[in-house]
């Protein structure tokens, strides 16, 4: 029993490089967009880092035009950045809601993104790693990268938890009380770029919006509470990581998709199996109907006076 699970386990960790740096990769970065995804969960906003991330596509190429293998990074992060607060503008100024910019602005860009690698067929991108990962290819630059990225994002979220929380559940109020509301907009972009090309290496510009949304999803099944709701999300990226790099190196398959279907198994288990789940709020509407001492007086049966279910 312990022989295979060294096998599974410790031995591609033990000998293989690629497999302790992917390793690290992927649990920086499955904890730090799940962090970020419960933030985007409670603010209805997981387009957003879908349209960070297409747009990430046309700072690749432009990175690569200008620096070479060494410019990829630097581009991708400033076309995120400027992407991500060229949407919370146009919002603030248009007549039209959020998705609607957002959709705009990841199109147009994401479009130019691939009208440029058509144009100039760059051959140092590789398209298929950009767009879906490549977490068994990660370097020594790349981890550098994804951690230092991934820990300036935590310990933003770590020092302004109670700014960020009120401005995500109640902006009207956190405005009311003085608060920046427009600058935390811009802060919350520029942490979800940094988030997204930390992630570039790992699970690629597509699949990245998954890490970004099912994890808070998850926790969100469970907890209402943010801080708790971070912790559930954090563990549900950890292993979604941790599972989906073993799963990627034994099956080899990509590892973007492996990170991704482990989150997505994670998801169905907690929505069919948690007690805010299917399951679960089946069986709890039915012991609250089979206890109620009103269920022999007829069609009004688990209800209040007002119409609502009692709690």
């Amino acid at each position: 029993m312990m022989g295979g699970i060294g096998e599974l386990l410790i031995d591609p960790v033990a000998q293989y490089g690629f497999m302790r740096a992917g390793l690290i990769a992927a649990t920086i970065v499955g904890v730090t967009s799940s962090v970020l995804s419960c933030l985007l969960v409670v603010r209805g906003q997981a387009l957003l880092g879908d349209a960070i991330s297409h747009a990430v596509l046309l700072g690749v190429v432009l990175g690569y035009l200008v620096g070479g293998e060494l410019g990829i990074l630097g581009g991708a992060m400033l076309v995120a950045v400027l992407t991500g607060a060229a949407i919370t503008y146009v919002t603030q100024h248009a007549p039209f809601r959020a998705d609607t910019s957002m959709g705009v602005l990841f199109t147009v860009t994401f479009a130019l993104g691939l009208a440029l690698i058509s144009v100039v067929q760059p051959r140092g991108i590789d398209l298929f790693h950009v767009l879906f990962g490549n977490v068994l290819g990660v370097g020594a630059r790349d981890l550098v990268l994804t951690a230092v990225s991934g820990g300036m994002v935590l310990a933003v979220v770590l020092v302004g938890f109670r700014a960020f929380q009120l401005w995500s559940f109640d902006p009207q109020l956190a405005k009311a009380m003085g608060m920046r509301t427009r600058t935390m907009e811009y802060l919350f972009t520029a942490l979800l770029s940094a988030a997204i090309v930390a992630s570039l290496q790992t699970v690629g510009l597509i699949l990245v919006v998954a890490m970004l949304v099912i994890p808070g999803a998850t926790a969100a099944m469970v907890t209402s509470r943010l801080s708790s709701m971070m912790v559930v999300a954090a563990g549900v990226g950890l292993v979604s990581g941790a599972t989906g790099l073993y799963g990627s190196f034994h099956l080899d398959v990509a590892s973007g998709p492996a990170i991704v279907l482990v989150a997505g198994a994670c998801f169905l288990v907690v929505f069919f199996l948690a007690p805010r789940g299917v399951v679960g709020t089946a069986l709890s509407a039915r012991t609250r109907v089979s206890f109620d001492p009103s269920a022999a007086s007829g069609p009004d049966v688990g209800m209040r006076d007002d119409g609502r279910m009692r709690e």
